[in-house]
């Protein structure tokens, strides 16, 4: 089953042209073109919807959420008022599975979501076991007491996803041999290291 995820990763990660997981990216550095009989022909141009619509998936692809999600994501982000893309992104950054893969507690974003699912995560010394919730600037997450022992967070707390990871950003403060991550601010733009042009989902969903 997990050898089946992982070729479905790879081949979406080869259809949006990038790499979902530091496997996909090997995968990639193979063949960088898309999959099927037809990935290495190029393409007619893309319409303005479709581009938009790519977009729009390899932003919900980036953070491994459902089609429901993004769309209440984009209407609080337009509620918000301000640049409306800007907003979009600070609130996927903001869900725990996110900052959980940012501090270097996990290798992926689906490993980020088991390991909260599986209620291992802590935020402000309580158990939350929902990857959407939102973390507020200046609430800790960490790690419970009973689960630091794991591997995969021996692992993590010796810092061996750094080497697929980009470097953490600054609005995290994290003391990875505690397994200990402080959410100090909201991101700025610059600081999300997630692949998009913003603008272009906004279009999508405001057409």
């Amino acid at each position: 089953m997990a050898n089946a995820r992982a070729r479905r990763t790879v081949r979406l990660s080869r259809a949006l042209g990038i790499a979902l997981t530091p496997k996909a990216e090997k995968y990639m550095e193979r063949r960088p073109y898309g999959p099927g009989q037809h990935g290495r022909a190029r393409k007619k141009q893309d319409s303005d919807y479709a581009v938009r619509l790519r977009e729009k998936q390899r932003l919900r692809a980036q953070y491994g959420i459902r089609e429901v999600q993004m769309l209440n994501a984009f209407k609080e982000a337009k509620r918000l008022g301000g640049e409306t893309g800007g907003n979009l992104l600070a609130l996927l950054e903001s869900r725990l599975d996110a900052l959980v893969l940012r501090a270097g507690f996990a290798r992926t974003i689906q490993q980020a979501r088991q390991l909260v699912v599986h209620r291992h995560i802590m935020v402000n010394g309580q158990r939350v076991d929902r990857p959407s919730f939102k973390v507020k600037p200046g609430q800790v997450i960490h790690v419970h007491e009973k689960s630091e022992k794991m591997v995969p967070f021996q692992m993590a707390a010796a810092g061996e996803h750094a080497q697929v990871l980009p470097a953490v950003p600054g609005y995290l403060d994290v003391k990875l041999e505690s397994l200990q991550a402080t959410y100090v601010r909201l991101p700025e733009r610059s600081e999300i290291p997630v692949t998009c042009e913003e603008n272009l989902v906004v279009e999508y969903y405001a057409r």
